[in-house]
């Protein structure tokens, strides 16, 4: 959901960017370590516990065997990122160590850890080093707090000027695959008047209950509802830091500022 802080944890810890790590939403969990070992947690805003003692956030901490990691009270944000160095093994699905519950694709089994469940370290052959500005820096992008205003390309017309003219709020019956948003309803043609086309991470939809859905990471390949506008690439880490209750408005951008963003945010990294 927040490929920002997914990706500088591996960083922090000498991992590639597609080694596997731990997401952690709106609730951390207790983790036992068996061997030495380190690891990084980003994203979120949570307090943190290494037996007991506070170490902060956004940077490699070295654990010993036998070490319990405590996540406490949460301040900011929705979902924090675990990396372990080596990386966690489990096994490449469609090019990702991702997990996929509804399909129960790849991942841990194909489902949400729990209680008991023993997780192994494998070596990253692919990390090539780790870039200095992050070594140096080690802090997420902005981490909302209580809400955000994302960038976005127009959609449709009429659907946008709405998009852009109010504040919207996430509804609790949100989750992976989209986040239904609350707000003064959109006057949208009926179902049934779109053909099904493919859609992008990002993409703002409205059915015909005039209440847009933003569409995240387990969205589907498809739909057929009108798209009033799509969350620009570089912001998306910002969205998936937001929790139910939490407010969204939008911000019309052009494709040349879109692309620009997304080269800064890469030049953290050491990219293009």
């Amino acid at each position: 959901m927040d490929q920002y802080s997914h990706r500088l944890a591996n960083r922090l810890v000498g991992n590639s960017d597609t080694a596997a790590t731990l997401e952690a939403t709106l609730m951390g969990p207790q983790l036992a370590l068996e061997e030495d070992g380190a690891f990084a947690v980003t994203g979120a805003s949570f307090s943190l516990t290494v037996n007991d003692t506070t170490v902060e956030l956004n940077q490699m901490i070295d654990a010993k065997a036998g070490s319990i990691v405590k996540f406490g009270e949460r301040q900011r944000g929705a979902r924090a990122y675990i990396a372990i160095a080596g990386g966690i093994d489990v096994p490449m699905v469609l090019g990702s160590r991702s997990t996929h519950v509804l399909t129960r694709m790849g991942g841990f089994d194909g489902r949400a850890l729990r209680a008991g469940d023993r997780l192994q370290t494998e070596s990253d052959p692919f990390f090539c080093g780790i870039s200095a500005n992050i070594q140096k820096k080690g802090s997420d992008p902005f981490i909302p707090d209580g809400g955000a205003r994302l960038r976005v390309i127009p959609g449709e017309p009429q659907l946008f000027a709405h998009l852009t003219s109010q504040r919207f709020r996430i509804s609790p019956d949100s989750n992976r695959m989209g986040y239904r948003l609350e707000g003064a309803a959109i006057d949208v043609p009926p179902t049934g008047e779109f053909i099904s086309r493919a859609v992008a991470t990002g993409a703002i939809q409205v059915p015909p209950t005039g209440q847009p859905i933003l569409l995240m990471a387990d969205h589907a390949t498809s739909g057929g509802y009108a798209i009033g506008a799509t969350v620009i690439t570089a912001d998306l880490s910002v969205a998936g830091q937001l929790a139910p209750g939490d407010w969204i408005e939008f911000q019309s951008c052009s494709l040349e500022a879109a692309d620009q963003a997304l080269r800064e945010q890469e030049a953290a990294f050491g990219g293009v």
